[in-house]
């Protein structure tokens, strides 16, 4: 639920449709889809390191393996072969001679958590452990001598007899559900200093309150993280960074003093410290009754005087920050309208330079010396990375080069007027075989968050419905992201009122165009999308076909059973105290006997961000009414589905449901 928090919910589907077009993007193809991420250049600038992540079909697992390439070019290489298990986050030692990485390969110790960092040598080769801890390492960066690293660990499970059944799950905290993490006890996250060469660790922060983060800084003299404190740390938004110095009895500062979030970890952002180690360039939201709504803005910390100040105050979400060689700009990811672009900004001036192509979505950055790399993509192109060179991007790796012999569908930007005059804006992929006068099925694909968009990036599940004959819309309606903080806020504590009538503009405008059918129209959505679904196919009954994924309809029984419970409370408020909030979040299943949509219900087991619990009711609802209605659930999975035979039975039952009702 933010802005840029990369949701990749492939979502796609295929065989439906007599017209098939064969030739475009078909299921079986995305196993052969592969995830470039977490590039990593090394200290001279030569190397590059970077993870890609591909489907292990025999095992029917997303695996990850660790790649490097030179930035002068050439072919890529890869640097480890392990079966199932997976490496990622490779980080380059200070002197380039090592690469160390998280993993989870088996260790041979029962007693050490799943994933600990190791060590390679830097063209590859046997890769030894360097951290022993009980719980999971969730993190970790170099020093700047290379003899150490800070490590943020997850405190150990408690001893049981496994010979039993595991004791009784305890809770008293606030927020008690993670997904991901499943529930949440009083075990933390805490940094923790290791030494390369032995293993040894010193744990430097303790307490009720999680770090996340590290930082350190290049005179080595201290580590900044990010935690939140107080009274209950789970009753509030207000990370904050500290200081540590990386020695026994150091005791943490606190850096950053806004009653809001310094950095939300989950924004996916290091803090960046300048080359002189004086200054932090973080990220800075609104206050908390905002939660995910208000654009975080790109900070930068004075560390003597703990004075900040926002460099380019522009009312758009920043991301990634790296400093400059010579300290006197930063180079960042800026989102705007459908496009999220490398850019520049002057520290001096505050003047913002965009540096990547327009219609494309960059994702990720680094930096070192004088040589930037950036992964991103477009429509057509999945991320790879690139080197940013006089003004243009010269591509590195090219993982996904076998699209080549794919037909892919063209997608263009469309905008149009809602019914109160607002300008919305959206994206629309024609069906591969297009031609004019000849309306199509159309798909409204509506997006997650709902604080997020629909940008230039490579959709594959957009591409599997051109291929089978289908136009597909993406709205981005009022809630979402990209045209800044009064646009996202349009729909605070009103969800499904004005969106649905910003969705409802969109297809009236591709139906008036002479694309779409107006006779053969679906919708569906995960997450919020598959919220905002139940929301739209309860006002208009237009919609021959609905699939609504990891949705929800009845807020009453989501409070104290997802992982939201604080967001709730501020925005909605609490049940008992905000009846009219909740029954307006509630109006597609309060008022299910309006939906007329024959609708198919999805959702994943473990799931905590958006419970079964939510499609179970409304599945339940139609059901009662004998509306064509279906429910199916993902065994063990979290809100993003990732076995890859689900995910290909996911996008089948997807265009299954919209041929039977649109054929």
């Amino acid at each position: 639920m933010t802005c840029r928090k990369r949701w990749i919910l492939l979502l796609g589907l295929a065989n439906g449709l007599a017209q098939a077009q064969t030739s475009g993007l078909q299921i079986a193809d995305l196993d052969r889809l592969v995830d470039v991420g977490e590039p990593d250049l090394s200290a001279d600038g030569r190397w590059l390191a970077y993870s890609v992540t591909r489907s292990n079909v025999g095992e029917d697992l997303r695996q990850s393996d660790l790649w490097r390439v030179s930035f002068a070019g050439g072919d890529p290489q890869p640097l480890s072969f392990t079966d199932t298990d997976s490496e990622w986050l490779p980080q380059w030692s200070p002197d380039g001679r090592w690469l160390a990485f998280l993993s989870d390969r088996t260790t041979g110790d029962d007693k050490l958590g799943d994933v600990q960092v190791w060590l390679m040598a830097a063209d590859g080769g046997e890769a030894r452990r360097v951290t022993r801890f009980a719980g999971a390492v969730e993190d970790f960066v170099w020093s700047p001598d290379g003899k150490a690293l800070a490590v943020i660990a997850e405190d150990a499970e408690p001893d049981h007899d496994v010979a039993k059944n595991p004791p009784p799950i305890v809770i008293d905290r606030y927020q008690f559900k993670e997904d991901g993490r499943d529930y949440l006890s009083q075990r933390r996250r805490h940094l923790y200093r290791v030494e390369v060469a032995s293993g040894e660790s010193l744990a430097l922060t303790a307490g009720a309150h999680d770090e996340q983060l590290p930082a350190w800084s290049p005179d080595g003299r201290h580590i900044a993280f990010v935690s939140k404190r107080g009274d209950d740390p789970d009753r509030h938004l207000n990370f904050d960074l500290y200081l540590i110095e990386p020695k026994p009895g150091a005791v943490e500062r606190q850096l950053t003093r806004f009653a809001g979030a310094d950095l939300d970890p989950y924004w996916e952002t290091r803090p960046a410290w300048s080359p002189d180690s004086r200054r932090i360039a973080y990220l800075q939201s609104g206050e908390d009754r905002w939660i995910y709504y208000a654009p975080w803005q790109l900070a930068v910390i004075d560390i003597a005087s703990g004075e900040s100040h926002l460099p380019a105050p522009i009312d758009r979400c920043f991301s990634k920050p790296h400093w400059s060689k010579d300290g006197r700009s930063i180079y960042t990811l800026i989102e705007q309208s459908r496009v999220t672009r490398l850019s520049r900004i002057d520290l001096s001036s505050g003047k913002l330079t965009p540096l990547s192509p327009d219609l494309r979505f960059d994702y990720d950055l680094d930096v070192e010396g004088e040589r930037v790399v950036v992964l991103g993509g477009d429509d057509q192109n999945p991320y790879e990375i690139s080197a940013l060179e006089r003004g243009s991007l010269r591509p590195l790796t090219h993982h996904n080069d076998w699209l080549s012999e794919r037909r892919l569908a063209r997608t263009e930007p469309v905008r149009f007027v809602s019914a109160d005059g607002t300008a919305i804006e959206g994206l629309l992929t024609l069906p591969l075989d297009h031609q004019n006068g000849q309306p199509a099925p159309l798909i409204v694909r509506l997006h997650g968050g709902p604080v997020y968009q629909f940008s230039h990036e490579f959709m594959p599940d957009w591409q599997i419905y051109a291929a089978h004959g289908y136009a597909v819309l993406g709205v981005n309606p009022r809630g979402s992201s990209g045209r800044g903080f009064d646009f996202s806020r349009a729909i605070y504590a009103d969800w499904g009122r004005l969106d649905v009538a910003d969705v409802i503009a969109g297809v009236e405008h591709v139906v008036a165009r002479g694309i779409a059918d107006p006779d053969r129209l679906a919708v569906g959505g995960w997450s919020y999308g598959g919220i905002l679904t139940n929301a739209v196919i309860a006002r208009d009954t237009r919609f021959k076909a609905a699939v609504s994924g990891a949705g929800a309809s009845n807020m009453y029984a989501l409070y104290g059973h997802d992982m939201y419970i604080r967001e709730y409370e501020l925005e909605l408020g609490t049940p008992w105290a905000n009846r009219d909030a909740y029954d307006t979040a509630s109006y597609p299943f309060l008022h299910a006997d309006q939906i007329k949509t024959p609708t198919l219900f999805l959702c994943a087991e473990k799931d905590f961000n958006v419970p079964c619990l939510g499609g179970e009711q409304m599945y339940q609802a139609l059901r009662s009414q004998k509306i064509p209605t279906r429910l199916v659930i993902y065994p063990g999975e979290n809100h993003g589905l990732s076995i890859p035979s689900y995910l290909r039975d996911r996008m089948q039952r997807h265009l299954d449901w919209y041929a039977e009702y649109l054929h």
